[in-house]
């Protein structure tokens, strides 16, 4: 089974930014990050695969869509969510994850059924 390693969290006033780094101990079509705020469900935040012709399919929840970057730098094998303009709303845990490879070309990915396998999580806090 594959172990995940998050790392990049931290506290950050609103409107700053940071970026999560996850390194799997193999590989993984599909990857994406999933949140769980004080007292909220875990959701999904968003998912990236990159595909066999050389594309890329990501989804991500609409909440940080234009805010929210997720990448992946296949030559070190790490995943990647920059996070710019920060709300106190995105304070959570972040947690990288693997994800189904049958459902990561639709916004599905998203959902926490679609996930293999969880890391330990990496705090976000965000002060106004």
């Amino acid at each position: 089974q594959v172990q995940l390693t998050e790392s990049g969290g931290g506290s950050v006033q609103a409107g700053g930014s940071l970026r999560l780094s996850c390194a799997p101990s193999g590989r993984s079509y599909c990857m994406g990050w999933f949140r769980q705020a004080p007292g909220k469900e875990r959701e999904g935040v968003a998912t990236i695969a990159h595909n066999s012709w050389g594309g890329v399919t990501q989804h991500y929840v609409d909440s940080v869509k234009g805010r929210f970057t997720v990448s992946r730098d296949n030559s070190i094998n790490t995943m990647y969510l920059e996070m710019n303009n920060l709300k106190p709303e995105d304070t959570g845990t972040y947690y990288c994850a693997t994800v189904i490879r049958a459902d990561c070309s639709r916004p599905s990915a998203l959902r926490l059924a679609s996930v293999e396998t969880w890391g330990q999580g990496t705090q976000v806090t965000v002060s106004s």
